[in-house]
């Protein structure tokens, strides 16, 4: 990935894997890696946002919760984003997620979007 910005490490488990919403909201496909994280758990969750809903076509998104239990692990892309890009996407998630940084099992260190607590 070339950019004037910072690389970052974003890991999706959901929606942000599907062209569309990645067109939408970065204007291009990103590039990514199979990854995961343990110790979470995927849940579903309504969307009720017009512009979320048009840009995936999907009514319920996954969203994941701290499970604590080594045996819980959530399969995803981890993706190469510019920092720029990481703002758009805090900008497409709706305000029952907000992002963290986890270690994913490879080691590396990525943002992800979870549940609020």
């Amino acid at each position: 990935m070339t950019s004037s910005s910072n690389t970052e490490l974003l890991f999706s488990y959901g929606t942000l894997q599907l062209e569309s919403v990645q067109q939408a909201n970065f204007g291009r496909l990103l590039e990514g890696q199979p990854a995961a994280m343990v110790g979470w758990r995927k849940d579903m969750l309504e969307i009720t946002d017009p512009e979320v809903l048009a840009e995936s076509g999907e009514r319920f998104h996954p969203i994941v919760r701290q499970s604590g239990d080594n045996n819980d692990r959530v399969e995803g892309t981890v993706f190469y984003v510019s920092s720029d890009e990481l703002l758009k996407a805090d900008a497409y998630e709706v305000s029952e997620y907000h992002r963290i940084s986890v270690n994913l099992i490879s080691g590396d260190v990525a943002w992800v979007y979870v549940a609020k607590v």
